[in-house]
């Protein structure tokens, strides 16, 4: 027969951080001192759901081991405008390789809305992962007026009527572009508004600017001729992406998002149809010409994740180090 500390080993190793904390907070579970073990479910199962902005809270400072915070951290977008290091503002190749970690777990635990729901994260700052080799930085606010402005920019900038038709950014998103230029000088709360509501929208924007525009400003003419034609190579793959089958899965229920939640066949099946429309693209038939001998759950992912950051992002390990320190403090 199974003891209650085995049960909650194979609840470690299924990545069932809640259901231990619930469990040994709830009575007797365990011997001796169950704070740590709490924290690092705690932990775990933030990193899990992606809730990024509380990576590193307090209660999990002493109880959880650094080299872990550290590795949450980077893919934690900065609550405060001068907050360091700056996480997912320096750099969305961690929180890339994170989210691959976690829609590979979402999958093997059949969880079929949290897997979408993390696809749909990874679509909304697809062109950010595109543009961060250009940059120098994520779109961090702090960091990107001096790319993007300048005599001959629209960038963020007021048309006057009439003038809509030479720049494609759409009314939300040039509203999202001029509080970018300006929200690093705003307080913490005007900061956290930002990231919560317009920073996916400055992505698409950027993304618009390098492959869908079709009277380029300055952002564009800044740029020497083989970045520019990369760049727009690689954001017109992640917009293939973002308006692919796979992440229309997000918005398929009838009322509303959560009434309507896919079964692993109808996730493959819109997968399969994603990746096709890839063929398009000359660097979406390298991510098919690679997905043929790909183990992970959405074969070719990681390929096309690595093609739109032109680097190597492969799902991250930090869960799987969780459940294993996990396992050791349970023993």
């Amino acid at each position: 027969m199974k003891t209650a500390r085995d049960v909650l080993t194979e609840l470690a190793r299924r990545h069932a951080f809640g259901d231990i904390e619930a469990l040994v907070s709830s009575g007797p579970v365990l011997d001796g001192d169950t704070t740590r073990v709490a924290a690092l479910c705690a932990f775990g199962q933030r990193v899990l759901d992606l809730d990024a902005e509380d990576f590193g809270m307090p209660e999990e400072v002493g109880e959880v081991p650094e080299d872990l915070l550290g590795r949450a951290l980077s893919s934690r977008m900065p609550q405060r405008p001068r907050e360091y290091p700056r996480g997912a503002l320096a750099s969305l190749r961690p929180a890339y390789g994170l989210l691959l970690e976690v829609i590979a777990i979402r999958w093997e635990r059949r969880e079929m809305a949290a897997l979408v729901a993390a696809v749909h994260i990874a679509s909304e700052y697809a062109a950010l992962l595109a543009w961060e080799p250009v940059l120098g930085h994520a779109g961090d606010p702090a960091r990107l007026k001096e790319a993007v402005t300048g005599p001959g920019s629209r960038f963020g900038v007021a048309l006057e009527p009439g003038e809509a038709r030479i720049c494609d950014h759409t009314r939300p998103e040039r509203s999202a572009c001029d509080r970018a230029l300006r929200v690093a000088n705003e307080p913490p709360p005007g900061w956290r508004a930002y990231l919560d509501r317009q920073h996916s929208q400055v992505a698409q924007a950027l993304g618009d600017c390098a492959a869908r525009c079709r009277t380029p400003c300055s952002v564009m003419d800044r740029l020497d001729a083989g970045v520019r034609a990369d760049l727009e190579a690689r954001c017109k793959l992640a917009a293939e992406f973002t308006e692919g089958a796979l992440v229309r899965l997000r918005h398929a229920a009838p009322v509303g998002h959560g009434f309507g939640v896919p079964s692993p066949e109808e996730v493959q099946t819109a997968w399969a149809r994603a990746r096709a429309s890839f063929k398009r693209h000359a660097l979406g038939r390298d991510v098919l010409a690679s997905a043929e001998d790909d183990p992970y759950p959405l074969a070719g992912l990681p390929a096309l994740f690595s093609a739109i950051a032109a680097t190597r992002i492969e799902p991250d390990t930090l869960l799987d180090d969780v459940s294993s320190r996990l396992v050791k403090a349970l023993s």
